[in-house]
């Protein structure tokens, strides 16, 4: 069996902490422009058996993981619409293991699918025209009591969806689903 570390950071674990530059920024702004697309071309026709196996021991299913980026990236556009509004918003962090847990994380993946395409393109909108000055906006995280960058939030989750999308993919090619 594959290194469970691996399984569980298949494309290594988000460094936090540094600075980015504009041209960086805007890769990972392109990076979550197209990641529902790829995310519904490799997971969308999956049946139950696939979504309900979990990506590595231990850890979610194919449905579960699905939720949880919807879930995750709704908080993460409320969060950037925040601090481009407020100065220094404080921002509501949320238990996503209990989340995971909810009745909904059993639902067909389609409604996330449809929730992450939608929600992309307008985050997408409000970050293409942003300038450098603004991507330097932040919002305070209580459990980490640390600030954070626009620049850096979303150089997370450009990580975030990689990381996501290759726990699908890795498995998919374990299992000879591609």
């Amino acid at each position: 069996m594959a290194d469970l570390e691996a399984l569980q950071y298949p494309i290594g674990r988000f460094s936090s902490g540094n600075s980015y530059t504009f041209e960086q920024t805007q890769e990972h702004i392109a990076a979550i422009a197209v990641f529902p697309h790829n995310l519904t071309e490799l997971v969308g026709k999956w049946g139950d058996n696939r979504l309900d196996t979990p990506y590595r021991p231990g850890g979610w299913t194919v449905r579960q993981l699905v939720h949880h980026v919807a879930d995750s990236h709704m908080n993460a556009y409320i969060r950037t619409k925040l601090a481009l509004t407020e100065t220094v918003p404080t921002i509501k962090p949320y238990d996503e293991t209990e989340w995971a847990k909810l009745p909904d994380s059993r639902l067909s993946i389609a409604p996330s699918l449809v929730i992450l395409s939608n929600l992309h393109q307008r985050w997408v909108a409000v970050l293409d025209p942003l300038t450098d000055e603004q991507l330097q906006r932040t919002y305070f995280h209580p459990e980490s009591q640390k600030e954070f960058t626009l620049s850096e939030v979303l150089a997370n989750y450009a990580w975030h969806c990689e990381h996501h999308y290759q726990h699908a993919y890795q498995l998919a090619l374990r299992n000879q689903w591609v």
